[in-house]
């Protein structure tokens, strides 16, 4: 077991979230290919989106599969500029690669928001620290477990 998956896992069991990552057998890095995976709706999927602040701080926005991130409003609960954060300092940072990052376990804790969109659905669905491991759970356990507040920050795909 890789150790992203180990340190899910383990984050999982101390939040007493009663999840189970699964290995899909394609890849889940794009909510698409996760959604495809899951047999869910776009929206069921929570992206795990990195921002860095003009400070350095990261900050992380989990978003419906289906919505974008404003980066406007994102600032603006963050109380600083914020732009997107690159793979290596999300790695460092979380300890997952880009693609897998799941909404907890990270290695650095972070401030976390949620968008409102996830709660229209009884369950969602999350990276699992690896490119083919996703995870099942109720959105207000998942917010709880992540220690996220609900905000709206989001702004819906073009098309």
């Amino acid at each position: 077991m890789s150790k992203s998956l180990a340190r899910l896992r383990a984050a999982l069991s101390t939040a007493g979230l009663d999840a189970t990552p699964v290995e899909m057998p394609a890849e889940t890095r794009t909510a698409e290919q996760a959604a495809a995976a899951a047999g869910c709706a776009l929206d069921q999927i929570v992206k795990s989106i990195l921002f860095q602040g003009a400070s350095g701080r990261l900050y992380l926005f989990l978003t419906a599969g289906g919505n974008r991130v404003d980066e406007a409003r994102a600032s603006a609960l963050a109380g600083e500029p914020l732009g997107r954060a690159d793979g290596e300092t999300v790695r460092r940072v979380t300890g997952f690669a880009i693609g897998g990052v799941a909404p907890l376990g990270h290695l650095t804790p972070l401030p976390v928001w949620m968008d409102p969109r996830l709660m229209d659905f009884a369950t969602v669905w999350a990276a699992a620290g690896t490119p083919r491991h996703i995870f099942a759970a109720a959105p207000a356990d998942l917010a709880r477990a992540a220690g996220a507040r609900l905000a709206a920050f989001c702004a819906p795909l073009p098309g």
